[in-house]
């Protein structure tokens, strides 16, 4: 199968193109500015529609999987996400679009389904949704994947928890997931004919100070030394998602932090 990742240098990209070169996967891997560590390197605006349909018809990849965004960039986000899908649908590729669990309020319901009405109350949830309607246009039989916070590697969240000072949020829920067990589930849903809305995150709900509590263990810091606060007004609460839909069609299970970091 040849494979396009979008952001093939980002968090989640860099560990999806690993996992896809490791199983033989003919992977492409689009970069902007920062080089890409695995699969064979692209260069692509992902905002310039011309040079997205230049490289997608180009190289004919069977399976595009979107995880490129730039979170305080609106027009990357919306923009990118629709010439992606643009491109992708006119080159015959399935398309697999990442979003966030923030798309939600945290207000109403939590553990959310895929037929929740979203809320989004901050810039970026309202971007991703925008960017989720865009891709739907776009792309009829895309799969749009919500998920949620990603460890698992060096990267923000464990930095964040490493921090001096750090004060975290004891009401704000997600469903914090291993980037390398969402990689490894996104390679399967690449392969399975499933489209529209698909919520694909770990099952436990934990709040933000309570993630970096394990973290902060994990890492061999005392978690003591994080502090506990309620969050501001103006964040998402409690947008846990309700994935057992996802839990149904994959054999990749996705831990809950608390038995992945051992707690």
């Amino acid at each position: 199968m040849r494979l396009l990742v979008t952001g093939g240098a980002g968090y989640l990209g860099s560990e999806l193109c690993a996992q896809a070169v490791a199983r033989g996967f003919d992977v492409l891997a689009t970069r902007f500015r920062a080089p890409v560590p695995h699969g064979r390197a692209v260069r692509l605006d992902i905002r310039d529609a011309d040079a997205a349909h230049r490289v997608f018809l180009r190289h004919g990849p069977d399976v595009v999987v979107h995880t490129a965004y730039v979170q305080e960039d609106t027009p990357t986000i919306v923009q990118g996400s629709a010439v992606v899908a643009e491109a992708a649908h006119r080159c015959g590729a399935r398309l697999v679009h990442l979003s966030t669990d923030l798309v939600f309020d945290g207000e109403h319901g939590a553990p959310y389904p895929e037929a929740a009405d979203p809320r989004p109350v901050s810039a970026y949830g309202a971007a991703k949704l925008e960017a989720e309607d865009a891709v739907a246009h776009a792309h009829p039989e895309a799969l749009l994947v919500r998920t949620s916070l990603l460890y698992g590697k060096p990267g923000p969240q464990e930095a964040l928890a490493l921090a001096d000072g750090v004060e975290l949020f004891t009401d704000e829920i997600r469903c914090p997931t291993l980037v390398s067990e969402l990689a490894a589930a996104l390679l399967e849903l690449a392969e399975l004919d499933v489209s529209g809305l698909l919520h694909v995150a770990a099952a436990e709900p934990v709040s933000r100070y309570d993630l970096g509590r394990l973290l902060r263990a994990r890492q061999g810091g005392d978690p003591e030394e994080i502090r506990g606060a309620p969050a501001p007004k103006g964040r998402a609460r409690n947008v846990a998602l309700d994935s057992s839909r996802a839990a149904g069609l994959l054999e990749t299970r996705l831990r809950g932090a608390g038995e992945a970091l051992g707690g």
